[in-house]
């Protein structure tokens, strides 16, 4: 069992940065893969960013690539979601989530286990 909290939300300008982190408690936190997903207002949620066990790969979406980065601090048993030049259109939910792999997918059922999710609000 994984359990996981988020952090690091809240309001900002359009422009600005946030970072996102979720701390895991749990099993050893380097068998995980990662990775993080939003939901807008009526819309589906969606997968932003993910990183493999050891950390050594990421993948995202081509909507936030070179705006939004992922890391893991395996020592912490954390993972970050950097967010940089952010949109009124990141408005969302993120959530972090843990897949029983070290590798990486962008499927949500892929995922085992999920927090409860953080609110990022972007002002115009």
């Amino acid at each position: 069992q994984v359990t996981l909290v988020e952090s690091g939300g809240g309001l900002v300008q359009a422009g600005g940065s946030l970072r996102l982190s979720c701390a895991a408690s749990g099993r050893t936190f380097s068998n995980y893969a990662m990775g993080w997903f939003r939901q807008a207002p009526g819309k589906e949620r969606e997968f932003v960013a993910a990183i493999t066990g050891n950390g050594g790969s990421t993948s995202y979406p081509v909507s936030v690539k070179g705006r939004l980065t992922i890391s893991r601090d395996n020592a912490k048993n954390t993972v970050y979601l950097q967010m940089n030049s952010l949109a009124p259109e990141d408005t969302a939910v993120y959530y972090c989530a843990a897949r029983s792999s070290p590798f990486t997918r962008t499927i949500q059922r892929e995922y085992s286990y999920w927090g409860q999710g953080t609110q990022v609000t972007v002002s115009s």
